[in-house]
This record gives structure tokens, sequence and C-alpha cells, in this order.
């Protein structure tokens, strides 16, 4: 009952937080005179996701497991076999990541590095440590943009589910991969369903759908643990944080910091 009690309450929280008079932000008090007191007020109640996270290694090892078995359609088994073909040949082999690229969703919410999460009025706010980077999920009730501009982690709006964050992402840099050799085109769309198995236990389920590249929704899950005891660390990738590369893609030593004019 108590558990019946949380959940629709949580519900009639979320269809709070995500009227737009409930999220304005300007001054004291929003448009519908909702003032910030009563907006962070609303903000206490929601799941405990804030903290500092960490991927954990048994679901890098089964993504990285699942991710070869994607249902591809021809034209993406295609492109990843031309890319595998290429590493075969010396070429390629260094991820866009590997020299500073960001890698873009869904791989940034998968390093080997911790994400920390901070709410705020009408967002939910990802802090990840790898390239200093923070995603904006927008849950004060906007739509998906409709033609949006091509962005690393694209575009994202999130309502909530019970304990249950579900999130929509469009509007993918077609320079981002979604798994090694397969980039997104502008039909590509994320959902991520997240929530807290354990209160040290957050798991997300990502489903990749897009019909010029998948013969059915590509569905992961990742958990991360709780890290009571860290920070999230500058992470500055150009000051020499990153593996070199020649013109064809292939390793290299040079960084190009002893070159002359």
């Amino acid at each position: 009952m108590h558990k019946v009690g949380r959940s629709l309450s949580l519900a009639v929280l979320a269809v709070s937080l995500l009227s737009g008079g409930a999220l304005a932000q300007g001054g004291a008090s929003g448009a519908a005179g909702v003032d910030r007191a009563q907006a962070y007020a609303a903000i206490a109640r929601l799941p405990a996701f804030e903290g500092v996270w960490q991927a954990d290694r048994g679901s890098v090892t089964a993504l990285r497991a699942a991710e070869g078995k994607a249902p591809l359609t021809p034209q993406a088994r295609a492109m990843v076999d031309a890319y595998e073909a290429a590493k075969e040949r010396g070429e390629n082999l260094q991820h866009e990541g590997a020299n500073c690229m960001p890698v873009g969703m869904p791989g940034v919410m998968r390093y080997p590095y911790p994400i920390e999460i901070i709410y705020s009025p009408g967002k939910v706010n990802i802090v990840i440590e790898t390239h200093s980077q923070v995603r904006s999920i927008h849950t004060d009730g906007r739509p998906l943009p409709e033609d949006p501009d091509p962005l690393f982690n694209g575009s994202s709006v999130g309502h909530w589910e019970g304990d249950t964050l579900v999130v929509d992402t469009n509007g993918l840099s077609p320079q981002i991969s979604l798994i090694a050799g397969l980039h997104p085109t502008e039909n590509t769309r994320i959902s991520e369903r997240m929530h807290l198995e354990s209160p040290d236990h957050l798991v997300i389920e990502t489903t990749i759908t897009d019909a010029a590249l998948f013969t059915a929704p590509f569905v992961t899950t990742m958990g991360y643990k709780l890290e009571p005891s860290w920070e999230i660390r500058e992470y500055i990738c150009q000051e020499n944080n990153r593996d070199a590369a020649d013109a064809e893609g292939r390793p290299s030593m040079d960084l190009g910091l002893d070159h002359s004019d």
C-alpha cells in the first residue's frame, strides 16, 4: 500500500513539475505564482538520483557483447563491415574520442569515468566528467524539437512515470557513433528509462530506434554504482590527454608538439 501511495504521489508530482508555470524561473515566483521555494520543495520529493555514479564493469562488458549482436539493417551492416575492414587494413584504428572529439550519446553515458546527476527546476542535469560535459534533460513539459540542431548529445526531454525517469532524445550529430562504425541519421531516436534498483544502484535501459539502421529496437541496460565520496574532476582532453593519429587515422606518437614553422 505504501508503494502504491508513493507512486501515485510521484505521478501527481510529475504533472506538477511538467507544468510550465510550476517551473517558470523568472525571479522569486513564476508566471503562475509558484515561487522558487515551492519548485525546489517539489524536487526534494523526487527519487534520490542525485550524486556521483560510476558505470559498473559487468554492464560495460555485457554492452560490448550486445553491440556485436545489434539487429542491423543491410545498409547499417555494410557501414560497420566497411569500418572493420578499414581497421584490418590499418586505417581508422582510433575512435573519435581518442583524439578529443566528444563521443556523444549514447556512448558518453558509458565511459569509464563518473557522471553526476543534479536536479534543478524543470531540468535533470547530468554532469559528465569525460570532456567536462553537461547533458540537460528538460522536464518542463516541452516536446522534442521538430527541427533540432545536430548536437553530440542530442536534445533531450523527460517525464516521470512513478519512480522512473523516461527520457527521449533526437537531433544527434552524424559525427558521433552509435556503435563502432555506425553513425546516426536525422531519424535516430534514443529512449532511456532510469530507475533506482537500490539506493546505491542506478539502472538505465537504453533503446535506439532508426528504421534505416536497425531492424528492431536495439535495447541495452547499464548499471551504475553510487560513489558518495567521489567528485567530478576537470577533464581537459586537449592537454596532451589524447592519442595521436596520422591523416589515415592510424596510431602515431607524433602529437605535433615539436613541429616548427
